[in-house]
């Protein structure tokens, strides 16, 4: 481990340590841990100053652990795995991920990091990615057939995150097309896929999970939507490194299981759990905005909205949706 990782795991129990014991410990000059506390500010890690008493996280940090994570997994998935990343910070997990599909990473290789510089949300949007906290996931994916025909593959992702959370014991959750999960109607994590390849041929995939476990209130400052936590929404704490384990299973069954039937096996768990069919929603789309019941989704994964006595569909590329209240 590197200076800064050492750090980091003196600071984990949530305890005091002093300048002076933690450069004792490490081996370095007082100013050197303040330089290293600095940083670890930086991206985006909460730590307390006090003086008199030192430097600590306000709360137990539980790092993300290789091992930790593969005994999260099953063996029917460690089998699929085609290799585990852990990184302090990446830009994005998904840009990352892309860099080493193109550099021949097996399909099957899951990204982690413990923060993102630039955390990408759908449409270009900020995801903020604080160090330490949340979970930031990628999967990459090789499939045989074009781009075109993975149509729906966000939404059989949003049933594995869904599964998932739910293994673990959290109710109050849903999917909102396309490819946000809520709890208690906030938004608890969100899906990216990254496609690239052959229009006629085989391609790959990277999907993308960010997924709220314990977001700290001054980064939270800059979400500007209703938003959750697991933590929050429990009141009890969740693993990160079991949770990340956890999905990252359900993601390779899913895109297992989606390479052999397309959407289809996913629709019934979708339907269930479509937190906006039958409302009253607004379809906002780049030149104008359209209101109406949603109706679910198509076999293709698209919304379907009626609205003045007519169905339309809409491709998740296309637009957001926003529930009218």
């Amino acid at each position: 481990m590197n200076l800064q990782q050492r750090l980091l795991a003196l600071l984990a129990d949530g305890r005091f340590h002093s300048g002076e014991a933690l450069g004792a410990a490490l081996g370095v000059s007082r100013a050197a841990v303040w330089k290293q506390i600095r940083a670890l500010r930086d991206l985006g890690l909460e730590l307390q100053g006090v003086r008199g008493r030192g430097y600590r996280c306000p709360r137990p940090l539980e790092l993300l652990s290789a091992d930790a994570v593969r005994a999260a997994v099953s063996d029917q998935g460690l089998a699929r795995l085609g290799g585990l990343e852990i990184h302090a910070r990446v830009d994005s997990t998904n840009t990352h991920l892309q860099r080493r599909a193109l550099a021949g990473a097996p399909g099957g290789t899951a990204c982690l990091a413990e923060s993102q510089l630039a955390g990408r949300g759908r449409r270009g949007r900020r995801w903020i990615s604080p160090f330490g906290t949340n979970l930031y996931l990628s999967l990459l994916w090789r499939f045989s057939a074009s781009p075109e025909g993975m149509s729906g593959l966000s939404l059989a992702v949003g049933v594995g995150v869904l599964r998932a959370l739910r293994e673990l014991g959290v109710e109050e959750v849903g999917l909102k097309w396309p490819n946000d999960v809520l709890c208690c109607n906030a938004k608890v994590a969100g899906i990216l896929i990254d496609m690239a390849g052959e229009s006629s041929g085989p391609g790959y995939a990277v999907i993308g999970v960010g997924l709220n476990l314990s977001m700290p209130r001054a980064a939270a400052a800059a979400i500007d939507q209703p938003w959750a936590d697991l933590q929050g929404t429990l009141g009890a704490t969740v693993s990160r490194n079991r949770l990340a384990g956890r999905l990252i299973d359900h993601l390779l069954a899913v895109t297992t299981t989606f390479q052999e039937t397309g959407l289809g096996a996913f629709m019934e768990d979708w339907r269930r759990y479509d937190l906006l069919a039958g409302r009253t929603v607004r379809v906002l789309l780049p030149d104008r905005e359209v209101a109406g019941e949603a109706g679910g989704i198509d076999a293709t994964g698209a919304l379907v909205l009626n609205a003045g006595g007519r169905t339309h569909r809409f491709a998740s590329g296309e637009v957001s949706l926003r529930a009218v209240p």
